[in-house]
């Protein structure tokens, strides 16, 4: 069920392809797309991708996830699904990856795309999966925890590694409106991984520095067998 695909125009293409597909198939065109953040941003990260869907005629929501638990950010998703007038695609950035392979199994979700994400099996854990390919961030000094366990990435190096082809004074805001993601959220363990039965497409960041371009290379070859931008290629692409 699963395509590789590189770069974020590709990814529109793909989207927009996912969109035109159960028309063909005699079922009503999907035309709702729901975008998903990772940790330690929001969802006005996805602004450019916005500005790109709406442009194509879609009916485009942005999911704000508290970052509080997974099943916090799970629900979020679900939460956001339920006001859909008719079938969704989601997008997904990240952390956020794992979170739409948990809540991509509702019914309603006809599609997943995953956008330098963690594509788990069940089962599996972000943080689990990370050993497999330890990525620069999680060698560096730049990931830091709060005394009652949420984490944050150190302003001074978040350019570095999360956004480093972003304008600094971007990267630089981004830093400064962080959204702290709590620690355990990163082992929690999917149930069931939605895209092991519906459409979905990967999106590989070749340049990343905080998820490890080989582990998405391992999900995208597991899931069926390159693009070179930083973690941040959502923004990268769309500016």
């Amino acid at each position: 069920m699963f395509r590789r695909i590189a770069g974020l125009t590709v990814l529109m293409g793909m989207v927009a392809l996912l969109g035109t597909q159960s028309s063909q198939a005699q079922k009503p065109t999907v035309k709702n797309i729901i975008l998903v953040h990772g940790a330690w941003a929001d969802g006005s990260g996805w602004q450019g991708i916005y500005d790109i869907l709406v442009k194509e005629g879609f009916k485009i929501s942005i999911v704000q996830e508290p970052e509080t638990t997974f099943q916090d950010d799970v629900t979020a998703v679900q939460r956001v699904l339920a006001l859909q007038d008719g079938r969704s695609i989601l997008v997904a950035h990240s952390y956020g990856g794992a979170v739409v392979t948990e809540s991509g199994n509702d019914p309603s979700v006809a599609g997943l795309v995953y956008v330098a994400a963690h594509m788990l099996e069940a089962g599996e854990s972000e943080a689990g999966e990370g050993k497999l390919f330890p990525s620069a961030l999680s060698k560096s000094t730049a990931l830091k925890t709060t005394t009652d366990g949420f984490t944050y990435l150190d302003p001074s190096q978040f350019h570095a590694y999360f956004a480093a082809d972003l304008p600094a004074d971007k990267a630089a805001f981004m830093a400064n409106s962080r959204v702290l993601n709590l620690a355990v959220s990163f082992k929690a363990v999917i149930t069931k991984a939605a895209w092991t039965t519906k459409p979905s497409w990967m999106v590989v960041a070749g340049a990343d520095r905080t998820i490890n371009p080989n582990l998405e290379r391992f999900y995208a070859k597991r899931a069926n067998d390159r693009a070179g931008s930083s973690h941040s290629i959502a923004l990268n692409q769309s500016l």
